[in-house]
């Protein structure tokens, strides 16, 4: 779209949007989709050497309290003394940027970013569906050596459960459970099924130098069914850290092509290009997932700007579905701000700008609020995906298990 052109050129001319945004009070027709991201990188890294701290302090803790004797307990004591009056300056110090960092971040909206793939976040979206690779037979001594990624013909995906009669209590009280029509319920028909396909490339990062200048040349490839896209044009000259900032729109039918592979490349002038690594991914376990995996609930809803809603359903519609399908008593929307869901009440603004600064009255927020803490419903509730980036590795099969 000329929204996404508009947000590349700006990222291309100066890779700073979202820091700069950070300094002073953002001016909301001056952020983009970048801004949100930087911010959220930002976020992210901070988490991080949190983690790290605690994890440190930790260490620290326990080699004190090994000391052994009399005398080992009596330098620990004399070594905590000398510390203590650092790790107050230190708490001291620290309170005042963090505090302004946060001021200036909360009026940019964030995502999240997560250092894995989504998968490890969400147990591989196999909460009712598992997936079997169907193997090739060795027939000669060369197929001993192929690699089980060669011998798949195909993947068998199903759910096998072993129940002891009578049934337990707690299947018998799941989601609309209803003994007389069979195990099954609340599950997909298998009929194929269209679906448009949109991804992201964000950008890839310390890819694995390719040419002889230790640099490499990279493009995006993407695979999915007979759909095959090389954006060899689009190539980044001698970058191991290229922006992409592509989207690819794809049509695919599912379960006949439902692996999404997304290569990067690397340029030659002369011969063939090489592969530097890919990713491969599940789209039909995401998109029947309960957990919603296909396309990230946002933070707050809002109708233009850079955060504008890019989910096809609105908030209330997602609602909606979601107490059907669980046969959860809701969404009742009450006055006041509020929104009762199964035995658990939520509130929010019940009104929604538009462009022209016009108020009108909207019950989004309110579904919303309820999307985000989707889990806290009892029986049916789970962790909703959130708007997220998540980090792939690449790999490559001449160098198994190395990522690139």
């Amino acid at each position: 779209t000329e929204e996404e052109k508009e947000k590349k050129k700006k990222k291309k001319k100066g890779g700073g949007g979202g820091e700069e945004a950070e300094e002073e009070e953002p001016d909301e027709s001056m952020l983009d989709w970048w801004s949100k991201y930087f911010a959220s990188i930002e976020t992210m890294k901070e988490q991080l050497r949190q983690q790290e701290a605690a994890a440190a302090e930790a260490e620290e803790k326990e080699e004190m309290e090994i000391g052994e004797g009399s005398k080992a307990q009596a330098k620990n004591k004399d070594k905590d003394k000398s510390k203590a009056p650092k790790d107050d300056k230190k708490k001291k110090q620290q309170p005042v940027p963090e505090l302004a960092e946060k001021k200036n971040k909360q009026k940019i909206d964030e995502l999240k970013v997560y250092n894995k793939e989504l998968e490890a976040e969400f147990d591989n979206f196999e909460d009712w569906l598992h997936t079997f690779n169907l193997l090739r037979g060795k027939i000669g001594d060369n197929d001993d050596n192929a690699t089980e990624e060669e011998r798949i013909v195909g993947r068998f995906k199903g759910s096998m459960c072993v129940y002891k009669v009578p049934l337990p209590d707690d299947i018998t009280k799941e989601a609309g459970y209803d003994p007389t029509f069979g195990m099954f319920q609340g599950i997909p028909s298998n009929d194929p099924i269209n679906v448009l396909v949109r991804v992201y490339i964000v950008r890839a990062t310390d890819l694995h130098p390719a040419d002889i200048n230790g640099k490499a040349d990279p493009y995006i490839a993407i695979k999915l069914g007979k759909t095959d896209i090389k954006d060899k044009e689009n190539y980044i000259s001698k970058q191991l850290n290229p922006v992409f900032g592509k989207s690819f729109d794809i049509e695919a039918t599912f379960p006949m092509e439902s692996m999404l592979t997304v290569a990067v490349y690397d340029w030659d002038l002369v011969g063939t290009d090489d592969l530097i690594g890919e990713t491969k991914i599940d789209l039909e376990n995401r998109f029947y997932s309960k957990h919603r995996a296909t396309c990230g609930v946002s933070q707050t809803y809002s109708i233009h700007g850079y955060n504008t809603w890019r989910d096809p359903m609105k908030p209330s519609q997602i609602l909606s579905k979601l107490c059907k399908e669980g046969k959860v008593d809701g969404p009742h929307f009450g006055p006041g701000g509020r929104v009762k869901v199964a035995n658990r009440v939520f509130t929010g603004p019940t009104e929604i700008e538009d462009e022209n600064g016009q108020k009108k009255p909207t019950d989004e927020h309110l579904a919303l609020a309820v999307l985000r803490h989707w889990e806290d419903i009892p029986r049916a509730g789970c962790r909703l995906v959130p708007e997220h980036v998540e980090t792939r590795p690449l790999l490559n099969p001449d160098k198994p298990g190395i990522e690139q």
